[in-house]
């Protein structure tokens, strides 16, 4: 994928806003890639969170501005703002500082259904998230918790510890062994990427650059 980089004012310029003078607005996780919740801004609204840094929606039920987190304190600080190929909807990526839903669950979508043929694809996401959380909050008598409180070197530690117990595992010829420990891995390993603040979308990104070079 080709990714264009423009400036705000020239962003700002090429949407086009509905009849209602309104437009869509996707607020994605910067860090994890889920996606937030669906809004909308008008342009008055699109500057206000540009100058800001914030998201700053419209709300339709309310017929007023909506500064998000302003009362909650669950603000979305701004990382980007992207338009999509025709100019009718927005992507902004945050990083939040709590959960997007009045819920208090982190996603405004978290009910889902699985058609026939559903895969697993969206499980290292899920678990990147959920690590994510774990350090944020650090509730008490988690080992995800555990590890980011004793920090890099114990994550390394355990990084070289899991690394260990594969091989083995693949020495032995046990596939389920190795299935376990291979989890462990890289259950592991996104810990160390939480911690160095490196999320996963840029590992699968390495690797479609390494398999488009060969």
């Amino acid at each position: 994928m080709t990714v264009k980089y423009i400036d705000f004012q020239t962003l700002y310029q090429a949407v086009k806003w509905d009849v209602h003078g309104l437009s869509p607005v996707i607020v994605q996780d910067a860090r994890t890639r889920q996606v937030l919740t669906l809004a909308y801004m008008n342009a008055t609204t699109l500057q206000m969170s540009y100058e800001k840094g914030e998201t700053i929606f419209w709300s339709r039920s309310r017929q007023s501005v909506w500064h998000k987190g302003e009362t909650s304190g669950h603000t979305q600080r701004i990382v980007s703002f992207g338009l999509d190929c025709d100019g009718d909807a927005l992507l902004v990526q945050v990083v939040p500082a709590g959960p997007a839903c009045h819920t208090g669950s982190p996603s405004c979508f978290f009910q889902f259904t699985a058609t026939e043929g559903a895969d697993y694809g969206d499980v290292l996401s899920n678990l990147e998230q959920k690590i994510s959380q774990r350090n944020e909050a650090r509730p008490e008598g988690s080992y995800t918790t555990y590890l980011f409180q004793k920090g890099i070197d114990k994550i390394c530690k355990k990084v070289g510890e899991e690394t260990a117990e594969v091989i083995i595992a693949a020495k032995n010829r046990d596939p389920l062994e190795l299935r376990a420990e291979v989890s462990d891995l890289i259950f592991h390993l996104l810990v160390l990427l939480r911690e160095q603040n490196v999320p996963w979308q840029q590992i699968l990104q390495e690797l479609h650059q390494r398999n488009v070079a060969k």
